[in-house]
């Protein structure tokens, strides 16, 4: 467990791929309890990292500070960005995507739509690309809206899916998905001061061949 930063109202680290968000046995609290070596530590989520997905988040260290977090983030006052290389690239090297999603639980899938139906939300996000081989790009996010698996799908349904994806591209890909919470920025729940984390993914493929 690869703690960024630690205080007594919170603490920023690197969640690894495959570790649930939540606090659940074998969870990310759970692992951060572990590293801090105190197994009844107070370590609250308070926002989430798909499974699959690696990078930095935060995690509160008390009630109070979790539901400043929270408040924020609600607020769109959390600012999330995003690394990912995706198969193909943009026709357009800068721009934004803005989708209609609904969440299909039945399959546990997001799905697009084409038209403002119950349970369907617009969905934005910023990009930039930021390198591109042949057959890939890297692309960094800015998320505007944090529908579950928003970026995945927003790219997917373009023809650009991650690299890496296993739930909505039929492309075979030998690692995990190239999709990293690459920076986090909010306001500190107690001083107020505005904070930012960042930290740059490992140098593995397909990261090393375009960073």
């Amino acid at each position: 467990m690869e703690i960024l930063y630690s205080d007594p109202d919170i603490l920023v680290c690197i969640k690894p791929a495959r570790v649930l968000s939540t606090d659940e046995p074998g969870g990310l609290p759970d692992l951060v309890r572990e590293a801090l070596g105190d197994p009844k530590a107070d370590v609250r989520t308070v926002h989430r990292l798909d499974r699959v997905v690696s990078g930095v988040m935060v995690l509160a260290r008390n009630a109070k500070a979790a539901s400043e977090l929270s408040r924020q983030i609600r607020e769109d006052l959390f600012e999330k960005e995003y690394l990912a290389v995706v198969h193909g690239s943009p026709e357009v090297p800068k721009g934004e995507l803005r989708d209609l999603l609904y969440r299909d639980k039945a399959r546990r899938m997001t799905m697009v739509a084409t038209e403002p139906a119950k349970g369907v939300q617009e969905s934005l996000l910023d990009y930039e690309v930021l390198n591109r081989t042949e057959d890939k790009a890297l692309v960094r996010i800015h998320l505007h809206t944090g529908r579950t698996h928003q970026i995945r799908v927003q790219f997917a349904s373009r023809g650009m899916p991650l690299i890496g994806e296993r739930k909505y591209s039929t492309l075979e890909d030998p690692c995990e998905i190239a999709l990293w919470s690459h920076q986090i920025g909010f306001h500190h729940p107690k001083t107020g001061e505005w904070v930012t984390f960042v930290k740059a993914p490992p140098k593995t493929l397909p990261w090393s061949e375009l960073l």
